[in-house]
């Protein structure tokens, strides 16, 4: 099928996964951390199954970016705080750019429904016996978790902040957009690479000569805006509202980053030479340079 009619079907899924997570929790009566918890595996479960149907766990590419800024206005529509409007309506809009980004990023670099990410094969391929378990754990399950986690400062600002707006919401607000126009950089100067038939030389450009994963780093500035927004509305919550940055940091570091550098490694000849004078994560002057 064409790539046009593959995203509709994949639009169609998350509207599918979005009326049952709200048909489900209709016969509940949660708090609104208990109820968004329920209302997200069941929207996992969805796109699961929708993925399964399809042969294409790239179906669940899109959540991570598609379920915060719906989780933040669930929040903010059955929140009582209400008293700090700036800070309510400064975090919805670095969630939102954050989120249109990312998801226009994945529709322009996604093929077609004959096009899954290859980290999901490598992963479901390490145990073939159990590659479905895998697919709903590994690939769907514990991200979501993750990006749960890292929304819970989110949760703070909308049902639990009542400190006054303050220098770290603006250094918040500066944090978040800068990582997120960080990443759009790089996605622009990542399409001139995959251009280029010599990527290593054009990987000595831009962003990705001073990090060889700014679009990561960018990842993990916007969850620590997010951090800021929360220990701001929330102080004394700080310890639980840090989860969410120290799960992404711990998935880029140990899962993320090591497949991308052995995939570029197998792939690109003379990566190592990359590896051996560009900074890994933090932008950094590149090493043949100085």
């Amino acid at each position: 099928m064409s790539k046009s009619e593959a995203l509709i079907r994949v639009v169609v899924a998350y509207i599918v996964a979005l009326l049952s997570a709200i048909i489900m929790v209709s016969f509940l009566d949660f708090g609104p951390l208990l109820m968004a918890i329920v209302m997200d595996v069941i929207g996992t479960l969805v796109i699961f199954g929708f993925g399964r149907y399809y042969g294409n766990s790239s179906f669940y590419d899109p959540y991570w970016s598609v379920v915060p800024p719906a989780m933040a206005l669930f929040w903010m529509s059955v929140g009582s705080s209400g008293e700090v409007v700036l800070r309510e309506l400064a975090v919805l809009g670095v969630i939102f750019y954050w989120a249109t980004r990312l998801t226009l990023n994945w529709a322009y670099f996604w093929e077609g429904m004959n096009h899954e990410d290859w980290r999901y094969e490598m992963l479901r391929n390490r145990a073939p016996k159990i590659a479905v378990l895998t697919d709903l754990v590994a690939i769907h399950l514990i991200p979501t978790t993750i990006v749960f986690m890292g929304m819970l400062p989110v949760f703070a600002v909308f049902i639990m902040g009542s400190s006054p707006f303050s220098w770290i919401d603006i250094l918040a607000v500066l944090v978040g957009v800068g990582a997120v126009s960080l990443q759009m950089i790089s996605d622009f100067q990542l399409r001139a690479i995959a251009a280029n038939k010599d990527s290593n030389e054009s990987l000595a450009n831009g962003l990705w000569a001073w990090s060889r994963h700014p679009n990561y780093f960018g990842e993990l500035g916007f969850w620590l805006s997010l951090f800021l927004f929360g220990i701001s509305a929330h102080p004394s919550g700080w310890i639980w509202q840090i989860l969410g940055v120290i799960g992404m940091t711990l998935m880029f570091l140990f899962a993320s980053i090591p497949m991308m550098e052995k995939r570029s490694l197998e792939r690109r000849e003379g990566y190592q030479d990359v590896i051996d004078n560009v900074s890994m994560l933090i932008p950094l002057p590149p090493k043949r340079n100085s």
